[in-house]
């Protein structure tokens, strides 16, 4: 089992930056890749961001590529997503989530099998 815990949302206006952090506990030996995923008001959840946990590869929504950065620090069990240049359909609550087995392909269609309780982003206009 791994627990997840999100951290960082809240209320910013258009353009602003937000950071939003995600910490495991648990069996955090058996990473895989981290991802963070969105979802907004009567829309389906979409992937934003994914990093893998033992090798250099990230990947990005086209929608936030440019804007936003994914990172981790193994030490910590810590994955981070810095948001700049906000814009107000960025709103959404965002959770990370992780998986704990290699899946060749994009990190957005990794097996994401444990999952944090989301944090809410809100970007005004």
């Amino acid at each position: 089992q791994v627990q997840l815990v999100e951290s960082g949302g809240g209320l910013v206006q258009a353009g602003g930056s937000l950071r939003l952090s995600c910490a495991a506990s648990g069996r955090t030996r058996s990473l895989s890749t981290v991802g963070w995923f969105r979802q907004a008001p009567g829309k389906e959840r979409e992937f934003v961001a994914g990093i893998a946990w033992s090798v250099s590869r990230t990947e990005y929504a086209d929608s936030v590529k440019g804007r936003f950065t994914i990172s981790r620090d193994n030490a910590k069990n810590s994955v981070w997503l810095q948001m700049n240049s906000l814009k107000p359909e960025d709103t959404a609550v965002y959770s990370c989530a992780v998986s704990t087995v290699y899946r060749p392909g994009g990190l957005g269609s990794a097996n994401y099998a444990y999952w944090g309780q989301g944090t809410q982003v809100t970007v005004s206009s």
